[in-house]
C-alpha cells in the first residue's frame, strides 16, 4: 500500500484542492468525512483537518476525537480545523471584529519551525474565515501572524501537530505549496514516489490479480476517463474485455464513427450500438435536466443490459468513475441531497448482477490525464475537452427533438473545429455550445425572422471544480457568430457566455 495524507473534511469548498496540491507533490492522499475516519493504518504518514463554513462556538459544529491522531502523527489544522485544534484544548475563539477574507501578508514568520522553512516575511496569504484565535491553550506556540491576525499559524510543544489560520491551498496564498510541502515530505516524511509510472503498474497488477480469468463489460463514452479505465483494464486482461459505445442520438456531429475508429487503433473490442431511437422517445417531452437525466440512464442501462446479455460469463462491470465523483456522492454529514445522474458512483441497477471495478476512482481529471498519456493512447481523446454523460441533451435547454439535435451539433461543430483551427482548443479546458428555449426577430436578406438563439461558452479549468470564461479574442468569437448565422438554418442569434463558476455551473443543465 502507498504511503498516504488522510485529509479530513469538514465540509470546506477546498477540501478537494488540498488533496490536488498533496497530489502535486506525487504523494498519495485521501479525503473522508470527519465523521467517517478509516482505520489508522501505518501508510498514514500524517492528518491534514480542512476548513469548515461552520463555527466552532456553534451548537452541533462538526468535531472529532483527536486522541488517536495528536502526538502519534504529523497533523496540520487548516482554519476551521485550526480553530478546532485551539477550541477543543482551551483556547478562545471568537468572532473576528472585521470579517478576514482575501489576502493578507504575514509580517511574523517564525522561520525555525519546520512547517515555515524557507517561507518569507511578508510573505502573501489568503485568509477566508469569520472566526479567529484570540487565545491559544496553554502548550501552543504562535509561530506566524499578520497585522490583523496575531494567531496566524501555531504549533504544539513536543508534538508535530501545527494549525494554519490561512488557506495554504489555493494560489492565491504564494508559498502556500512550499508549505504543504514542509509538512507532506519534511514532516510527515512522505517519499514524493507516487508518478503515474507506479499507478500504472500497481493498477495492473491489481487488477489481473483481482479479475482473473473472469470476463469483463464496459461502456465507453468516448472521453478521457473511460478511455483510460478501458486501456488500464485491457492491459491487464486483453479480449477479457468487451465495450460496449452506445450512440444515444446526443452525441457531437460525427462523433460515433469517430470515436469507433479511434477505439480500434488502441485494440480494444468494441461493440457499436445504434440506439438513438430508443433514446429520443425516452425523452420526448421531458424539460427538467434531472428527468432528463435519469431518462438517458435508465435507457442507456437497458441498451448496455441487452448487449452485456450477449456476451457469455461476464461477471464484472468496468467504470471510468473518477475520484471528484466519489468525494461529491459523499458529503460530511452523509450523502448529498442531489448527486448529478450522470455520475457513476452506485449507478449499477440490482438486476444486472455484476460486480463493479474502477481502476481511475482515486485519480483527479489532470491525473487521469498524466496516466493516459504515460500509457501512450493518442492525444485526440487525452486531450478531448470533458463532455457531459447526457451529452447535448443538457446543453438543449427543454424538450429534445432529433431536430434540434441536428441544430445544435451544426452550431458545435463550427465551433469546436473552429477553436482547433485558430489554435484555441488546447488553449480552454472545456467549450461547447447551448440551444436555447427562445426565439429572436432577425433579419436576412430583405426578410424578417424569427429564430433560434444559440450559446457559447469556453472555460478555463484545472478539474471542474472551478473554472473562469476564457477571453477568446472578439475577431474569432465575430467569425464564429458570422459561420453559424449563415450555415445553420434555425438560428440567426449567437451570444456568449461570460460567466464564472462559482457561481454559474459549466454547464447550462
Amino acid at each position: 500500500m502507498a504511503e498516504q495524507i488522510l485529509i479530513l473534511d469538514f465540509g470546506s469548498q477546498y477540501t478537494q484542492l488540498i488533496a490536488r496540491r498533496v497530489r502535486e507533490l506525487n504523494v498519495y492522499c485521501e479525503i473522508h468525512p470527519f465523521n467517517k475516519i478509516p482505520e489508522i493504518t501505518p501508510d498514514v504518514k500524517g492528518v491534514i483537518l480542512s476548513g469548515s463554513p461552520c463555527s466552532v462556538r456553534d451548537a452541533g459544529s462538526p468535531d472529532l476525537d483527536l486522541d488517536a491522531i495528536r502526538g502519534k502523527l504529523p497533523l496540520l489544522g487548516v482554519c476551521y480545523g485550526a480553530q478546532l485544534l485551539a477550541h477543543k484544548y482551551g483556547g478562545e475563539v471568537l468572532p473576528s471584529e472585521i470579517r478576514e477574507y482575501g489576502r493578507a501578508n504575514l509580517d511574523h514568520v517564525d522561520l525555525h519551525y519546520d512547517l515555515l522553512k524557507e517561507m518569507t516575511h511578508g510573505s502573501q496569504v489568503w485568509m477566508s474565515h469569520g472566526d479567529t484565535i484570540k487565545t491559544l491553550p496553554a502548550g501552543f506556540d504562535i509561530i506566524a501572524s499578520t497585522a490583523s491576525v496575531k494567531v496566524a499559524a501555531f504549533k504544539v510543544q513536543g508534538e508535530t501537530t501545527y494549525g494554519i489560520q490561512f488557506h495554504p491551498e489555493v494560489t492565491h496564498s504564494l508559498e502556500g505549496k512550499n508549505l504543504l510541502r514542509n509538512f507532506v515530505v519534511h514532516i510527515c516524511g512522505c517519499s514524493q514516489d507516487w508518478t503515474s509510472d507506479t499507478f500504472i503498474d500497481s493498477t495492473i497488477d491489481a487488477l489481473r490479480t483481482r479479475l482473473g480469468k473472469d470476463k469483463v463489460v464496459m461502456g465507453l463514452s468516448g472521453g478521457v476517463d473511460s478511455s483510460v479505465a478501458a486501456t488500464l483494464i485491457h492491459r491487464a486482461i486483453g479480449d477479457q474485455l468487451t465495450c460496449v459505445f452506445v450512440d444515444n442520438g446526443l452525441l457531437r456531429k460525427n462523433e460515433f464513427e469517430e470515436v469507433l475508429d479511434s477505439y480500434k487503433h488502441l485494440g480494444l473490442n468494441v461493440i457499436g450500438v445504434d440506439a438513438k431511437q430508443r433514446f429520443y422517445e425516452a425523452l420526448a417531452g421531458l424539460t427538467d435536466p434531472e428527468a432528463k437525466r435519469k431518462a438517458i440512464g435508465r435507457v442507456f442501462i437497458e441498451v448496455f443490459d441487452d448487449e452485456a446479455h450477449k456476451i457469455e460469463g461476464v461477471k464484472w462491470l468496468g467504470q471510468g468513475t473518477i475520484y471528484p465523483d466519489v468525494i461529491e456522492s459523499v458529503s460530511v454529514k452523509g450523502p448529498s441531497a442531489t448527486i448529478k445522474s450522470h455520475h457513476n458512483v452506485g449507478g449499477l441497477p440490482d438486476f444486472m448482477k455484476l460486480s463493479v471495478v474502477e481502476p481511475l476512482n482515486t485519480l483527479f481529471k489532470d491525473e487521469v490525464r498524466e496516466v493516459g498519456r504515460a500509457l501512450e493512447i493518442p492525444e485526440a481523446i487525452i486531450g478531448r475537452h470533458p463532455f457531459p454523460g447526457p451529452g447535448l441533451a443538457i446543453r438543449i435547454l427543454g424538450d429534445i427533438t432529433a431536430e434540434k439535435v441536428k441544430t445544435l451539433q451544426e452550431v458545435d461543430h463550427i465551433f469546436i473545429q473552429g477553436l482547433k483551427e485558430h489554435g484555441l482548443y488546447d488553449k480552454v479546458w472545456q467549450a461547447g455550445a447551448i440551444l436555447l428555449p427562445i426565439q429572436s426577430v432577425g433579419v436576412m436578406g430583405d426578410e424578417r425572422t424569427y429564430e433560434r438563439v444559440v450559446a457559447l461558452r469556453a472555460v478555463g479549468s484545472v478539474d471542474g471544480m472551478t473554472a473562469d470564461w476564457i477571453h477568446l479574442p472578439y475577431e474569432f468569437l465575430g467569425k464564429m457568430s458570422n459561420e453559424i448565422i449563415n450555415r445553420v438554418k434555425g438560428v440567426n442569434r449567437v451570444v456568449y457566455d461570460i460567466s464564472s463558476k462559482p457561481p454559474a455551473t459549466i454547464e447550462w443543465e
